[in-house]
C-alpha cells in the first residue's frame, strides 16, 4: 500500500497539496496516472505530470473547469463506462463494463484501440470521476467495421 497525492498548480508556478490518499494499492495509482482527467467536487482538473517522491505518488493537476457534483452511481463494483468524445452529443454512453480491478481498467484505458458493437474505437482521453464513482474512457469512431465473430474463418 501507498500514498498519493493530487497537487494543484498554482498561479505562481507553485503547487499546493490538494487531495491524498493513504494506503492506495499500486494498481489504482497507476490506473489514476493513466487517467488525464479527475474529477472530484464538480471540478474537473486537467494532469500536467506524475512522480514518485521518496515513495509518495503524486499527481501533479490544474483546474480545467468547475460543473455540479453528480451524483454516485450505485454499484458495489468497478465501473468502466466508455462515451464517444462528441461534446454536441452530451457525449454518448456506448457501453458500460463493470469490472472488478484496477488493472482491469487499465487493460482499456491503457489502450490505443478499443472494439464495442463491431466497431473499432481510437482512445482520447480519460478520467476517473470520483463523484460519481466511475473510470470514464472517451474515445471516437475509427470507421472499421468488425466482421461477425460467426463469419470469421
Amino acid at each position: 500500500m501507498a500514498r498519493l497525492e493530487y497537487r494543484l498548480l498554482l498561479d505562481d508556478e507553485t503547487y499546493e497539496l490538494l487531495y491524498f490518499y493513504e494506503n492506495i494499492d499500486l494498481e489504482q495509482i497507476i490506473a489514476r496516472r493513466e487517467c488525464e482527467f479527475f474529477v472530484k467536487d464538480g471540478v474537473t482538473y486537467n494532469q500536467l505530470s506524475s512522480a514518485l517522491e521518496k515513495e509518495v505518488f503524486v499527481i501533479y493537476v490544474e483546474k480545467y473547469c468547475d460543473g455540479p457534483k453528480e451524483d454516485e452511481v450505485d454499484e458495489q463494483r468497478l465501473l468502466l463506462e466508455v462515451r464517444e468524445l462528441n461534446e454536441i452529443s452530451n457525449y454518448p454512453l456506448i457501453t458500460t463494463l463493470k469490472l472488478y480491478t484496477h488493472l482491469e481498467v487499465m487493460s482499456y484505458i491503457g489502450s490505443s484501440f478499443t472494439y464495442f458493437h463491431g466497431k473499432e474505437w481510437l482512445r482520447d482521453s480519460a478520467e476517473i470521476d470520483e463523484d460519481r464513482k466511475v473510470y470514464v474512457l472517451y474515445v471516437t469512431p475509427t470507421g472499421l467495421i468488425l466482421e461477425q465473430e460467426e463469419n470469421r474463418i
